[in-house]
């Protein structure tokens, strides 16, 4: 395990690693050192071969209470240009993880307020206590959740995402679940099986089929599907079709054997 104060970095030998939010004394919030950890880590965690699933987690009661008061208070004294640039790393953290070619889980054992929320929603899958709870914040503090808005949107669709952004309405886990901000709720004392659960499904796929699924979901919108999406689907399958990964996914189904990338 590596660590550097505000996160800590776990790999197993099946490719998990476990990315973990660790300041816990303000509930897991973002200030300017963890946003850059964060943005470094999931970035070079997308570009190891090694690795295969990344669980997005946090220590202590809370998963992650969005921003940092104190941050926050600092970015207030600053001047347009200095939080541009400020909102443009945040942004890029953001991506980071929604662009990361591995399936990345969250795993939402408390709270999840403003930025937390956002990466809630940027994960490919999120798994929650049967007591976590959600509230987009921002607009308490006279803000608007616009870096984390594109995510919400995406998740929940955009009459949910207005209704939680204008109230800051806090749902529960149940409520979350119906809504699509999160796909799987558990008893507390089940979270960490669920997980489990889930990477097992997601080790028994293909690596490089699913860094294609994401490539390809990214480029896709709710709507008509019109000839370029339909030129694209048919461009992607017929290359994916011809790689080695292809070849050995259908041998071993064939010879009833596990594929080469199973443990």
């Amino acid at each position: 395990m590596t660590e550097e104060n505000n996160l800590l970095v776990e790999r197993d030998g099946r490719g998990v690693a476990r990315v973990t939010l660790h300041r816990p004394a303000v509930l897991n919030a973002f200030d300017e050192a963890l946003i850059a950890r964060l943005t470094e880590t999931f970035e070079s965690l997308s570009n190891d071969a090694a690795v295969r699933v990344v669980v997005l987690m946090s220590q202590g009661r809370s998963f992650c209470a969005g921003a940092d008061i104190e941050w926050m208070r600092r970015a207030a004294a600053n001047d347009q240009a200095a939080n541009l640039e400020d909102a443009r790393r945040f942004a890029r953290m953001m991506a980071a993880i929604d662009r990361c070619n591995k399936p990345v889980v969250a795993r939402i054992q408390g709270g999840a307020y403003g930025g937390g929320v956002g990466l809630a929603c940027a994960a490919d899958i999120a798994i929650a206590s049967e007591h976590a709870k959600f509230a987009v914040s921002e607009a308490k503090f006279g803000i608007l959740p616009a870096v984390i808005g594109p995510y919400v949107v995406n998740a929940v669709g955009p009459r949910q995402a207005r209704r939680l952004a204008l109230t800051c309405t806090v749902v529960g886990a149940a409520e979350a679940l119906a809504m699509g901000l999160v796909q799987q709720v558990v008893a507390a004392d089940q979270l960490d099986a669920a997980v489990e659960q889930c990477i097992a499904e997601l080790l028994a796929n293909g690596p490089a089929a699913q860094a294609e699924i994401k490539t390809l979901f990214a480029q896709l919108s709710v709507g008509p599907v019109t000839a370029p999406v339909q030129e694209l689907t048919a461009q992607t399958i017929s290359r994916v079709r011809s790689t080695s990964e292809a070849r050995e996914g259908f041998a071993a189904f064939l010879e009833k054997r596990p594929a080469s990338w199973r443990h």
